[in-house]
């Protein structure tokens, strides 16, 4: 976010980074020791909601690129 865009007329937020690798997302949750002990105890549950967390990260991902390419009228 640069509020000088703004200034000029132009979109003040820009995303600059790629887009992840949705495939290993939950790949990197198991890799933290809280979701990997919640799967442990919890393998069904922990499952939907490694599924919810990737949908809203997702949407979240899908939000901030909507942002960048808005047309920004000063």
């Amino acid at each position: 976010y640069n509020p000088a865009l703004e200034a000029e007329g132009k979109n003040p937020f820009i995303l600059d980074s790629k887009e992840p690798e949705w495939s290993g997302f939950q790949d990197f949750l198991k890799g933290e020791v809280r979701y990997t002990s919640l799967l442990k105890q919890y393998p069904v549950e922990a499952g939907e909601l490694f599924q919810i967390a990737e949908d809203n990260a997702k949407w979240r991902y899908n939000n901030y690129k909507r942002l960048a390419n808005q047309v920004w009228e000063k």
